[in-house]
């Protein structure tokens, strides 16, 4: 097939699970069909566009440098959420110039699909009837739970705000949409109940298992310039991420602390936010690293990998992750949401601050436990989730969307 893809960036440097999940999707579905990809151009990532070539057949780079989080533009953007109708997750990537490139690729090119990657990336395709959607979160989900879990009255309200605005915006470009991939069956049910979908699919979250696994020197010592008790990896400029970890550091480690003095803890993840910073500086056990040129190490140098979210939607890719690294996982029920495990066979789940110490104290204290965990959790994904039998599900379901035809600008 001849598939132009719609995303919001380019996928290198590949720092957050929509790129990851993205980038090894399509590096499988380049190997059978000419993929044009058209995104925003970072004008501060010069890899992105030149290494682009590793999944698509043409890329169209877009010119325009969208804020990063916690900058001033950033907060103006938030600032001027207060008035624009679309909610301000997607009104900061719209691209008149993104826009303009799709309806003329359309209008001259024979396509057989149009992929439009991500609710944000809608504004910028000229008809979203005539694409697959594909739904990596159900976005109007994670901005209701993040009012529910605002710490104080100005957050509840706007963020209460960008939910309704997101959740109208969502059920109207998912009932406009020609078919809807979600990354789970919890989220394409979500969808289809909350916004009257019935054009709806979904595609499993994969993993590398080959990549991920520990070099083979299971007994020896750790590494000290990767190894904690503790590992989070996520993006933190993801708002869940920083949300998840601001709990486990007000709410979670001093339980731990007073139980296991010695207990140490890295947060490996690009671009913390200053509040986050000021936050760990406190707890001389916490070190935040920023970004690594390779996440493993951290895996593998861990006792257990912590995934405390509170807030979210979609799969998180870093459960798959650590598993295939053979580090076993502790997890809230929304940080495992949407993915096939069993707590207490392949990791453990646990909701409050208390419950959530017990279990990585469970794990810290028994060394068996931790191997037995690790093992059937390794054991589980890497039986059922490559990416490329993730790749030929999203086949089946292009199979399922409409074909794109010549659209007017």
């Amino acid at each position: 097939m001849k598939l132009l893809w719609a995303k919001l960036d380019f996928l290198h440097p590949t720092t957050k699970g929509g790129h990851i999940r993205t980038l090894e999707m399509l590096k499988r579905l380049h190997r059978r069909h000419e993929i044009h990809y058209v995104a925003l151009e970072d004008p501060r990532s010069p890899e992105g566009v030149a290494r682009s070539a590793e999944y698509c057949s043409y890329p169209y780079p877009i010119r325009q440098r969208v804020p990063p989080r916690f900058s001033p533009g950033f907060f103006f953007q938030l600032a001027t959420g207060l008035f624009d109708p679309l909610p301000v997750a997607v009104a900061r990537f719209r691209s008149a110039a993104m826009r303009r490139q799709i309806a003329a690729l359309l209008a001259t090119g024979s396509f057989d699909r149009l992929v439009c990657d991500f609710l944000a990336a809608a504004p910028n395709v000229p008809d979203i009837s005539r694409a697959l959607l594909f739904e990596h979160n159900v976005e109007a989900m994670i901005w209701r739970r993040h009012a529910e879990a605002a710490p104080d009255p100005l957050r509840k309200a706007y963020f209460a705000l960008q939910a309704r605005r997101m959740y109208r915006y969502e059920q109207r470009i998912c009932r406009q949409a020609g078919f809807v991939a979600a990354v789970s069956p919890i989220d394409a049910a979500i969808i289809g109940r909350e916004f009257d979908v019935t054009r709806v699919g979904d595609v499993p979250t994969g993993v590398d298992i080959d990549f991920f696994a520990p070099p083979a020197a299971p007994s020896a010592p750790a590494d000290p310039a990767f190894a904690a008790d503790l590992v989070f990896v996520g993006s933190m400029d993801w708002m869940p991420n920083y949300d998840g970890v601001a709990w486990f550091l007000r709410d979670i480690l001093p339980l731990l602390l007073d139980r296991r003095p010695s207990l140490t803890v890295n947060v490996v993840g690009r671009n913390p936010a200053p509040a986050l910073v000021s936050l760990a500086s406190a707890r001389p056990s916490v070190r935040l690293t920023g970004t690594v040129a390779d996440i493993r190490p951290y895996l593998w140098n861990a006792a257990v990998s912590i995934v405390p979210l509170r807030v979210g939607s979609g799969t998180r890719l870093k459960i798959y992750e650590a598993m295939a690294a053979r580090c076993p996982v502790v997890s809230t029920a929304v940080g495992a949401e949407g993915l096939p495990l069993e707590h207490g066979r392949h990791l453990l789940l646990a909701n409050d601050p208390a419950s959530f110490a017990d279990a990585c104290l469970a794990l810290l204290d028994s060394e068996p436990r931790r191997l037995r965990l690790a093992r059937d959790a390794f054991d589980f994904v890497a039986a059922h989730f490559s990416w490329e039998s993730v790749a030929q599900k999203f086949e089946s379901l292009l199979d399922r969307a409409p074909r794109a035809s010549a659209l007017n600008p």
